[in-house]
């Protein structure tokens, strides 16, 4: 079959009745080959740009994600009189902050808008609740399915006026004002409500502690300590004093290692492939999906850089070692894979032997219900997954056959559908692609651009011509 054209991005393909007419067309790939430059992480944008609106002075980010997800972050912040620049060509944004010392944020004359991005809604609504201020966040139809209670709870019992719709959904009002430390902890082990206390913490008079059931990623404790403030760790736990001062800095963001597990898994998956995947973060919490991919039987090979800036990082190749193995997944590990797990259940299909996944029940809660939902998506293409009510069961190694598959408006299933959809039988196409844009701009481009020999991906953007 011939080659695709790649393409640089995923077009809007969106009618003026809101319905995603975007498909995402993948062949078969003998393998996949090249160096991947992936892009820069997400978690760390939105934490970058939000610290930096706490803080004094003026903060330069560097290598910032202009996704969907992190752009809805800069347009809440630039609401709230937050003056930021970017991100320009080079993805360098500047932020001059309004901490709460020099009179704090604006009350915003509209609705804060998250998209579909739950760091956004749950990280500011940390942020704003300390500022005599009135705001209300919504988000698109996912965010306001998602639990929201979990971060309305401590923010209420802080003293912050607190509302949201009946059983904790979105969209959420915040009557902001004086208040004070806590200790809280979290029911769910969740590294956006532990952000949200922290922030509100941070802005708070005493001391908050926040207690995790499991540990999550530290990225906002890292940044906060980058930018002067004193964070208290230990083994499951965290704590700030409220009152310190924040000041601007300068850093430069790593690639995302969730996004590069997307291109890791189809090196895992495709025999006689190898991809290098340079500049990609490395912190520890978030490092799992390595192990993991060892342990199914690819090799994996981390070179790590002098560590600058909050966040270590390094370059990583994967290449294909021979068959891939079933692993068995839960607890602790389940917490710190939560966002590479659906494309870790897509690959184990491919795995020989049982994979099993445990604790997974906060799936169910994403952008999508991905316990559910990948495994419909996945029997489209001709898989059979086996769900549970906290993960799954796998039994492998299966063949895809292909076929027709949607996103269910969930980025990372569309990401995980396109990795087995390179090793299937006959083409496959991805329905509603555009999601892809919050967290992975050229990814359709960047699958092409790795494929060999004439296998890929190309992005149609109305399937009916309109």
């Amino acid at each position: 079959m011939a080659p695709v054209t790649p393409v640089q991005r995923v077009p809007p393909g969106v009618r003026e009745d809101g319905e995603d007419t975007s498909l995402l067309r993948v062949e078969p790939a003998g393998r996949v080959e090249g160096v991947a430059r992936v892009p820069p992480d997400k978690s760390i944008s939105h934490r970058a740009a939000i610290v930096a609106a706490m803080a004094r002075g003026e903060t330069v980010v560097e290598n910032f994600l202009p996704s969907l997800d992190c752009l809805a972050t800069l347009q809440c912040l630039r609401q709230m009189g937050v003056e930021v620049d970017g991100p320009d060509a080079a993805g360098t944004i500047r932020v001059r902050g309004r901490p709460l010392q020099e009179g704090g944020l604006a009350e915003p004359a509209d609705v804060l808008d998250t998209g579909n991005s739950g760091t956004t809604f749950r990280l500011l609504c940390g942020l704003v609740a300390a500022h005599p201020i009135f705001v209300v966040l919504t988000g698109d139809r996912s965010i306001r399915r998602r639990p929201m209670q979990r971060v309305v709870d401590p923010l209420r019992a802080m003293g912050a006026t607190v509302a949201c719709r009946k059983g904790g959904l979105a969209p959420v009002a915040i009557q902001g004002g004086q208040l004070r430390g806590v200790r809280w902890r979290l029911p769910v082990a969740s590294a956006q409500v532990k952000s949200a206390v922290l922030l509100a913490g941070l802005q708070a008079a005493g001391r908050t502690v926040v207690e995790e059931p499991l540990p999550t990623r530290d990225h906002t404790e890292r940044m906060l300590a980058y930018f002067g403030a004193t964070v208290e760790r230990g083994d499951g736990w965290a704590a700030v004093q409220g009152g310190q001062h924040l000041r601007g800095q300068r850093l430069r963001v790593p690639g995302d290692i969730s996004s590069a597990a997307f291109v890791w898994a189809a090196a895992a998956a495709l025999p006689g492939s190898r991809v290098l995947t340079p500049g990609v973060g490395l912190n520890p919490t978030r490092r799992a999906v390595l192990e993991v991919l060892a342990e199914m039987g690819a090799r994996v090979q981390v070179e790590p850089a002098r560590e600058e800036g909050p966040e270590p990082w390094g370059d990583v190749e994967v290449a294909w070692a021979g068959p891939l193995r079933a692993v068995h997944i839960r607890g602790a590990r389940t917490a710190q894979l939560i966002d590479e797990l659906p494309v870790l259940v897509a690959l184990a299909t491919l795995a020989h032997g049982t994979t099993v996944v445990e604790d997974a029940q906060e799936l169910r809660h994403k952008e999508s219900n991905r316990i559910e939902e990948l495994a419909a998506e996945l029997a489209a293409l001709g898989l059979h997954v086996q769900t549970r009510p906290d993960g799954f069961v796998v039994e492998g190694p299966q063949r895809p056959e292909g076929g027709e598959a949607r996103s269910r408006g969930d980025h990372r299933l569309a990401m995980a559908l396109t990795v087995v959809a390179l090793a299937a039988r006959r083409p496959s196409r991805i329905h509603e692609a555009r999601c892809i844009q919050t967290s992975f701009p050229g990814f359709a481009a960047l699958m092409h651009q790795l494929a060999r020999p004439g296998g890929g991906c190309v992005v149609e953007e109305d399937r009916d011509g309109r």
